[in-house]
């Protein structure tokens, strides 16, 4: 990627609320500004990352669509971030590389990285790559999406996310507003794996520690034994689901 200084640039407009949030990740910092600026100016929110600690620390607190990988890097590479990181969650990775062994790409297909780009690359063609993944993502996560339902049930307890309302038997069970913004997110999705950074994004909680807080103050209100949940479930590193009848 080439950028020639001619003129000074128009002040970039305000992006949408929905505007895609991309993290690069590459120790090349000169690679991670043209990034940044690029897609910035081809309406993305873009984060970047110098290393996969410093990509921890930032998927820690954000939620992402997508990541740009580079291979190559100092401590954890891209192929061991990648299989670690998509051990936990489905978000596509679009990965970097100066390498263009056919071997490489295997191996980070099989790691499960979502599409690979050869550096030097134009910079047209990683925007079209990058599209193109989250338009995958977009049809598969409608076909795998039903409509919301208007209840759950697990155990004794019923809740319906229209309203906001739990109850075990006859029992109207008080929640916080907080609290019902966290049962929701995991109702909406019984049975599968929440992200903490997910849950965070999603209401007033500042940090991953505070859905934590939160997600102790529910198990006391559901949980016979909330030090062995039965229902709100952790899974380690990750982030929470909810364990419903049906799932």
């Amino acid at each position: 990627m080439i950028v020639t200084e001619t003129a000074a640039k128009p002040a970039r407009k305000p992006l949408p609320d929905e505007a895609p949030h991309v993290l690069v990740v590459d120790d090349d910092r000169r690679l991670r500004d043209l990034l940044g600026r690029f897609l910035g100016d081809n309406g993305y929110r873009v984060t970047t990352a110098a290393s996969a600690a410093e990509a921890d620390t930032r998927l820690g607190h954000l939620v992402f669509d997508a990541i740009v990988l580079d291979v190559m890097m100092p401590g954890e590479n891209g192929f061991e971030f990648a299989r670690r990181f998509r051990s936990g969650s489905a978000v596509p990775i679009l990965m970097l590389t100066a390498r263009a062994d056919g071997k490489d790409r295997i191996n980070g297909l099989e790691i499960g990285v979502d599409d690979y780009l050869a550096k030097p690359f134009e910079p047209r063609e990683l925007l079209l790559r990058l599209g193109n993944i989250l338009k995958r993502t977009l049809v598969v996560e409608a076909a795998q999406s039903g409509p919301r339902p208007d209840f759950v049930r697990f155990g004794p307890f019923l809740y319906g996310l229209n309203r906001g309302e739990l109850h075990k038997g006859d029992e109207a069970i008080r929640l916080t507003e907080r609290e019902r913004e966290i049962l929701t997110a995991l109702a909406e999705r019984a049975g599968e794996v929440v992200r903490r950074e997910e849950l965070a994004a999603q209401g007033s909680a500042a940090n991953d520690r505070t859905v934590d807080v939160q997600m102790n103050r529910l198990r006391r209100k559901i949980e016979r034994d909330p030090a062995d949940p039965l229902y709100l479930q952790t899974v380690r590193g990750v982030g929470y689901r909810l364990v419903t009848d049906r799932t």
